[in-house]
């Protein structure tokens, strides 16, 4: 008979809330004790693995830069703080932070790869492969690499269009070495000649045709007073349909000039 008898359904609430409660608080029990245990001191980060690009980095003075910023052990580390830890170093672009079990942090590296300075020559900046501006020792790059400038912000831009110009003036036995954007717009290069063209401003493909032209002509301009192509002191090419060179030891002054300005003087 007393089997047959039905739970009230309060009673049947309170038996159940009582279930929940006793189950959350085992949960929480155990979510403390596992955050206790991955805290504890015999869990320390004892080895930091680097590799990947590492050509102008030690790997052991990386690990010595790198430590003093991590806490935590193997389980607690930020690893996106030391992340950016490593790319925070010169010369590192991009780094892959991961945990190897059992006490270990692996970083896999990505180094920039220099394709221009970058500013004036008094900064330590350069202009990596990707048209990103970074910043370390200019000696470490080598001495072959033009020199860009213009807007931080305008770096890739830069880098494009020396990239599209210096095949032109290559073809015409001339070298880039100095390629400027001012804020204004206007593009200036400077050859390992010394001399310096004023490009002027315009669309990319503006820029580059105006060149080509320029460069189309500038060797028999130079030929007809004697003189090379690599006799060009100087160049502006922001005439309309026109330029006005300057080549070495070439004046459109005559001799006579001076004398017969002073006989119409007297």
């Amino acid at each position: 008979m007393a089997d047959g008898i039905a739970v009230p359904l309060d009673v049947r609430l309170m038996n159940l809330t009582a279930t929940v409660l006793y189950a959350l608080c085992g949960l929480m029990l155990l979510a403390a004790g596992g955050w206790w245990v991955l805290r504890q001191p015999f869990l320390p980060l004892g080895v930091i693995r680097v590799d990947g690009d590492v050509t102008h980095n030690n790997p052991i003075t990386l690990r010595a830069n790198v430590a003093p910023q991590l806490a935590g052990n193997f389980f607690t580390v930020d690893l996106q703080r030391a992340r950016v830890a490593f790319e925070s170093v010169p010369w590192v672009r991009k780094a892959v932070v991961r945990r190897e079990f059992p006490n270990a942090l692996r970083a896999t590296l990505t180094e920039h790869v220099p394709a221009a300075l970058w500013g004036a020559e008094d900064e330590s900046r350069m202009i990596n492969t990707y048209g990103e501006v970074f910043e370390a020792n200019t000696d470490e790059a080598g001495d072959d690499l033009p020199r860009l400038e213009g807007p931080d912000d305008q770096a890739s831009q830069v880098l494009g269009m020396y990239r599209e110009l210096a095949p032109a003036f290559d073809g015409s036995g001339l070298k880039l070495t100095e390629l400027r954007l001012s804020t204004r717009g206007g593009w200036q290069a400077v050859l390992d000649s010394g001399a310096t063209v004023e490009i002027g401003r315009g669309t990319p493909e503006e820029v580059v045709a105006r060149v080509r032209r320029f460069l189309l002509s500038a060797r028999h301009v130079a030929a007809q007073y004697g003189r090379s192509i690599e006799s060009i002191e100087s160049a502006d090419l922001r005439h309309a349909d026109a330029y006005a060179v300057r080549i070495r030891g070439v004046t459109t002054v005559s001799a006579d000039a001076p004398a017969a300005a002073a006989a119409r003087r007297r």
